[in-house]
């Protein structure tokens, strides 16, 4: 139906007037249509946002996003545009923390919302209500956005991931109390080992808080005393959007933090969760999660059997060969007569010792007869010998030098002359 505008004057809103009464059409034709019913320009601005909320219905638009403001209150600013136009965006807190995802510049998005006019300045904006990645879904951009940014910091580095003990005595599990995966898991769990004590930390597991108190879980049960020997977080199966929160930063982060080795058990076969990556060791399902926690007692005690069958059975060969080897052993001499081995061997040393003592005697008779000879020859060149033919040897007495010519010596100068026996200390008188 036709519309015009009456305003308030009070507040200086228009309300709408039914233009095809006659109160109406004279109201709509005197607004603005001369100078004593001139617009203000907030009245205008006022009057076309008014106009748009009424006639202008939420619609879905495609563009690209640039000029990202994020300031402290959590709105977002933006453009929005395309090859030839753009326009202002603006999405309020209430509709951005709903988002999973991380809006960047450059990024092309789907938008739902409604064209608005700012009346302070006049100027229209897109106000975006919803929001999703164009040619990737919402929660897939998430997944990867925060696994980039996790795998950046090191939080999937298996160099970091714990093992697991061999058989834990105190479990945590993080998950629903009522729901199947618990169930299961403490069914698989008494089939395979009994004596083993499961503490249920209870949580949500999907919906709005279930990544903030599965992370509280994780935190509490590193903090348990005694402490847990493992921490198991998980649920049953569920769509991706049921499985969500095992994809969320608090979890993960709780998981990688976590003292404990931890086993990340949601219910899903082909797609990975963030919490898969992090945990030291992921089992496909809660089920699969007991079997790989513990080995079935069952088969460790048929294993042990063999194991036992083996050990007795090397044992007894080991034995036998030892056997045999005593019995040859006895049967040597040196054991059967051992003293006739001492009797050799005391012969065999003193035979060794008299051969030793015959070596000794003649090699000093060798060297008594070269000692003999090497006297003769000294006696023969030794000039006492030539003394003791009648001939002697003078020298200086002070000095002992040698006199061989009479023009060595000077009158009055004591010399000494050396006999076959004795010597004899003279004066010079006369040398010629």
């Amino acid at each position: 139906m036709p519309t015009g505008w009456l305003w308030n004057e009070d507040d200086e809103s228009p309300r709408s007037v039914d233009e095809e009464s006659p109160k109406g059409k004279k109201m709509a034709s005197k607004i603005g249509a001369d100078r004593d019913h001139s617009l203000s320009v907030s009245q205008l601005n006022q009057w076309v946002k008014n106009t748009l909320d009424r006639q202008l219905y939420p619609v879905w638009i495609e563009g690209e996003i640039s000029d990202l403001a994020k300031p402290s209150s959590g709105h977002l600013y933006m453009t929005l545009k395309d090859e030839q136009s753009q326009i202002r965006g603006v999405m309020w807190r209430s509709a951005s923390i709903k988002l999973p995802f991380r809006i960047l510049d450059g990024m092309s998005v789907f938008c739902y919302g409604s064209l608005d006019v700012y009346a302070p300045r006049g100027t229209y904006q897109f106000q975006v209500q919803r929001m999703e990645p164009k040619g990737v879904g919402a929660l897939q951009l998430a997944f990867q956005q925060l696994h980039a940014k996790l795998q950046k910091e090191g939080l999937f580095d298996p160099a970091r991931k714990k093992p697991l003990p061999n058989f834990p005595r105190r479990i945590g599990f993080v998950t629903s109390p009522s729901g199947a995966a618990i169930h299961d898991f403490l069914e698989v769990l008494r089939r395979r080992w009994r004596g083993i004590e499961v503490l249920v930390i209870p949580s949500k597991v999907q919906g709005e808080g279930a990544a903030e108190e599965i992370a509280r879980g994780i935190r509490v049960a590193g903090r348990i005393r005694p402490p847990l020997d493992l921490l198991i977080v998980g649920r049953g199966g569920g769509s991706v959007e049921d499985l969500w929160a095992f994809n969320e930063e608090p979890v993960v982060r709780a998981i990688a933090e976590s003292p404990l080795p931890t086993v990340s058990a949601v219910g899903h076969e082909i797609d990975v969760t963030l919490c898969d990556l992090a945990a030291d060791v992921r089992a496909l399902t809660p089920t699969e999660a007991a079997e790989r926690i513990l080995p079935d007692a069952d088969e460790l005690m048929t294993l042990l059997q063999r194991t036992q069958s083996h050990v007795q059975h090397l044992v007894q060969n080991q034995v036998l060969l030892l056997k045999r080897r005593l019995e040859q052993i006895a049967t040597r001499p040196v054991l059967f007569k051992p003293e006739e081995s001492l009797h050799r061997r005391i012969q065999r040393v003193d035979e060794l010792q008299m051969r030793a003592d015959r070596g000794v005697e003649r090699c000093m008779e060798k060297q008594s007869k070269r000692l003999e000879q090497a006297i003769v020859t000294l006696e023969a060149l030794s000039p006492l010998r030539v003394l003791s033919r009648g001939y002697s040897v003078t020298r200086r007495l002070d000095t002992h030098e040698v006199i061989q010519n009479a023009n060595q010596l000077s009158e009055g100068e004591l010399i000494e002359t050396l006999l076959a026996d004795g010597k004899i200390q003279s004066r010079v008188v006369h040398a010629s």
